[in-house]
């Protein structure tokens, strides 16, 4: 078994440090949701029902305000106007100045020899959807086939800075295992948020999500991320 070195016992106290300070603070701001601290860049913050809420460790080192933002975005039955500025003040909150990224290593690109025509079938499934049921409006969207994805069916991915939408993910499974009438359901969901977030809308399955739902025919399901910052789901 390799020893630990000086460095990395420090930095694995420091972790654990602000995992733990973290969560005291959130619990003295009143939060009683399960709390998961992470360092993942991508998404700073996370909600589930079932997971409850994921936060980057660097908000440790965030106001008591911004830790406020944080539950504010997160919280259900919040008013839209609200979620937007809590959302603006999570995002402008610079994480990396607290917490230096894990430099990222270099994977190679793994495209199997089945995935060129399969993800140009999604590209053109998202193209008919997006005529019959946003009258042709939504942009369109790069999709990714996941092989980490174990839980969930699709996943939106949204740049939290500028709000553009960046990719649509499928897990593997999903795509191997089901039909594609349930497959179609997926990519279907996933482009209710893409128009949620292309017409500045709470990225949530909320009354607006569920109206649009109905209408396109999706069941409302809560088992999916909503992008690189996820309100309440």
């Amino acid at each position: 078994m390799k020893r630990e070195s000086r460095r990395e016992r420090a930095e694995r106290e420091a972790r654990a440090a602000d995992e733990i300070l973290l969560i005291e603070r959130l619990g003295q701001l009143g939060v009683r949701w399960p709390v998961k601290v992470h360092e993942n860049r991508t998404v700073l913050v996370s909600f589930t029902d079932r997971s409850g809420l994921r936060i980057h460790r660097g908000f440790a080192y965030a106001s008591d305000f911004t830790l406020g933002a944080v539950i504010a975005f997160v919280s259900p039955g919040r008013r839209r106007s609200t979620r937007k500025r809590a959302e603006a003040e999570v995002v402008s909150f610079p994480v990396e100045k607290y917490v230096r990224p894990e430099p990222r290593r270099k994977q190679r690109a793994r495209m199997r020899p089945e995935d060129r025509k399969l993800l140009n079938d999604l590209r053109e499934l998202h193209a008919r959807l997006n005529y019959e049921h946003f009258e042709g409006k939504l942009s369109p969207v790069q999709f990714r086939i996941s092989n980490r994805m174990r839980t969930r069916l699709g996943e939106l991915s949204v740049d939290p800075r500028t709000g553009d939408v960046i990719e649509i993910s499928l897990s593997r499974r999903h795509l191997r295992r089901d039909p594609w009438d349930d497959v179609r359901h997926t990519v279907l969901h996933e482009m209710i948020h893409q128009w949620q977030a292309e017409g500045g809308l709470a990225l949530d399955h909320g009354p607006t999500f569920r109206a649009k739902a109905r209408e396109t025919g999706v069941i409302p399901r809560a088992n999916r991320p909503v992008s690189k910052l996820r309100p309440a789901g």
